[in-house]
């Protein structure tokens, strides 16, 4: 029995087992007809096609259509694969390899071998970003709202909630619903220190990070000043050599 067989196939139905070992052998023999596969389980053609059926109505499996690969003639054949839907719900081994990666690079290089591949990381998203904050011109809070429209193009689900407004301590809360590398994160901090720091370079002024998913917050929460707040001038330095050493992290000053 395989290893996916092995982490649906407990406490299931019958039938439900049995359209697990259909989706198994999807998996491991796509592109595979439904004929091959009743030979392959010992099920008739009618349930094989029931099971398979479900499945791609489930979105885990779908239809790849192959052509003669003797003649070309004829109409093409009907072949059964996972889809990505249902390669994500299988899971994969990704997140296991990116921290074993990192920690590969964190014993070669140190902890800032991990810092600056969190900035090369992010510099993308600090180049993409720059032009539409800038758009919003020299106002902080507008800023941060462009910034957070930005974000949401990009599936962050990200606010930026106006607080104290007309006083000196006025400022934006920036929020994130979303981190696709919240797992990664959790392990590997420095990813959401080098996200903070391309916050405050993109809005010109110090922000704080309140809270993160990857500290077990429910949502991602910036402070980003506006009552006295001044855009400073940016400086076109590369993301990895402008982090002082001596700083403490963003990660570090977060909030409970």
């Amino acid at each position: 029995m395989t290893q996916v067989e092995l982490g649906h196939v407990a406490g299931l139905e019958p039938d439900e087992r049995t359209r697990d070992r259909v989706l198994t052998a999807v998996l491991e023999h796509g592109p595979v007809s439904a004929a091959q596969m009743g030979k392959m389980l010992s099920l008739t053609p009618a349930a094989v096609r029931r099971h398979l059926d479900t499945l791609s109505k489930q979105g885990v499996i779908e239809v790849k259509l192959i052509s003669n690969a003797t003649s070309g003639a004829g109409r093409p054949a009907r072949r059964y694969v996972v889809s990505k839907q249902g390669q994500a719900e299988i899971g994969d081994d990704y997140l296991e390899i990116a921290r074993l990666a990192l920690a590969e690079i964190a014993g070669s290089h140190g902890e800032q071998g991990v810092v600056d591949f969190a900035e090369r990381r992010f510099a993308k998203m600090e180049a993409k970003y720059q032009p539409l904050v800038d758009a919003a011109g020299p106002d902080v809070a507008a800023r941060s709202r462009a910034l957070a429209a930005a974000l949401n193009e990009d599936r962050f689900v990200a606010t930026s909630n106006s607080l104290n407004p007309h006083s000196a301590m006025a400022a934006e809360q920036l929020c994130q619903g979303h981190c696709p590398i919240q797992a990664l994160a959790t392990t590997f901090p420095q990813f959401c220190d080098a996200e903070t720091e391309v916050f405050s370079r993109l809005l010109g002024v110090d922000v704080r990070r309140l809270s993160t998913m990857a500290s077990g917050g429910h949502v991602c929460t910036t402070h980003v000043p506006t009552g006295r707040a001044v855009v400073r001038k940016r400086v076109s330095v590369p993301a990895a050599m402008a982090r002082p050493s001596q700083n403490i992290s963003n990660h570090q000053q977060e909030r409970p």
